[in-house]
């Protein structure tokens, strides 16, 4: 609904959004082995545990990229991740953690590490896929050096919401707009993957710069492994603990006013594409873009 300019309207939006309940950040994520939550998928040899399987490292060269997807299957929940990027040119490279189902009409959630050449920085693309849609890429540039450290990398997925986090601070914000007829992931059981493999036909400036193999191996190093979401099998269409689990309580229906004064804060100093504001690709803002202000 669109909101009127004048002093009353803007008092009583403010109003409403003080009376509403104050989200919390989601509880500490517990870290896990490797082998509680994921199998490796595609090229074991690529593969490294180390510390008794509390870190896997994920290795690309120029034969094969590499990957693992998580044991279960998923309808809403919280998800988290340590992740060190790879390091020094990484052009062409792409580094990704995302929920997805897999059927041809498939819902997705992505992060989506877009590496870069040598003092470039690197770029994390979220996107959401709806009924095998998807056309909703944001992108941000990091405030650091996602190579130098591990740094944390968490999806909430709940009824009404899809919130990324990067270190707890919330970076995207995709509402269910069902009402809008923007359709949302509810009804299809997706699984967590990760993948480290070469896109230089698309990754780097639309394509142009090239993987330098010379720089291989490209190694991503993972931590943490955390899940903690409403398992249910391949035919479920819903989640049978709905309205129980602590992730989808009214404290999680929104953010608070803290965490929209980050997100403003990314969107306004590290955003540098949102599909919101792409007239070309979209002449008309979409719906969901409008009501949410994701702009």
């Amino acid at each position: 609904m669109a909101v009127s300019s004048t002093p009353w309207a803007l008092v009583a939006l403010f109003l409403m959004a003080s009376s509403t309940v104050m989200a919390i950040p989601p509880r500490k994520a517990i870290d896990v082995p490797f082998g509680r939550n994921y199998v490796p998928t595609w090229a074991f040899d690529h593969q490294k545990q180390l510390n008794g399987g509390s870190e896997l490292q994920l290795i690309l060269d120029k034969y094969t990229g590499t990957g693992f997807q998580s044991k279960g299957s998923y309808l809403f929940g919280h998800f988290s991740m340590h992740i060190k990027l790879p390091a020094g040119d990484t052009a062409g490279v792409v580094t990704a953690f995302y929920l997805s189902s897999t059927n041809n009409e498939h819902d997705e959630i992505d992060f989506e590490f877009l590496g870069n050449r040598t003092g470039q920085p690197a770029i994390l693309q979220t996107n959401v896929f709806t009924g095998g849609k998807g056309n909703r890429e944001q992108r941000i540039y990091l405030w650091f050096d996602p190579s130098k450290a591990y740094h944390t990398y968490s999806i909430l997925w709940n009824l009404y919401q899809i919130v990324f986090f990067v270190d707890n601070i919330p970076i995207r914000v995709f509402k269910n707009a069902k009402d809008l007829g923007v359709r949302f992931p509810f009804n299809q059981p997706m699984k967590l993957y990760s993948s480290l493999w070469n896109a230089d036909d698309w990754a780097t400036r639309g394509g142009l710069e090239k993987t330098n193999w010379a720089n291989a191996p490209f190694i991503a190093s993972y931590r943490g492994f955390h899940i903690d979401g409403c398992q249910a099998s391949v035919e479920a269409k819903y989640c049978a603990t709905q309205g129980r689990m602590w992730w989808d309580q009214n404290e999680f229906r929104d953010l608070d006013a803290e965490q929209y004064r980050r997100l403003k804060w990314v969107r306004m100093k590290w955003t540098i594409y949102n599909y919101c504001t792409d007239r070309t690709r979209f002449p008309v803002m979409p719906a969901e873009c409008k009501r949410d202000r994701d702009v």
